[in-house]
């Protein structure tokens, strides 16, 4: 989906190499989810139901604003 691209890939170069490697494991767990679900998490609509992946979706949604 074209709209994860333009959150998860800024996030991905700019953010991601300083992660924690607990942080680094969230996201690639992230990305085995649903793509709708990740949309609806990062548009705020909903947050995901298991502690980590909403761990590792705050951290996304909170430094969107340094990866623009």
């Amino acid at each position: 989906m074209l709209e994860l691209d333009l959150v998860l890939l800024p996030f991905l170069d700019k953010i991601y190499p300083n992660l924690e490697e607990e942080d680094k494991a969230r996201y690639h767990r992230l990305l085995e989810c649903e793509d709708q679900d990740m949309f609806g998490w990062f548009l705020r609509r909903e947050d995901p139901e298991d502690p980590d992946l909403q761990k590792i979706v705050q951290i996304i949604r909170d430094t969107r604003s340094q990866t623009r």
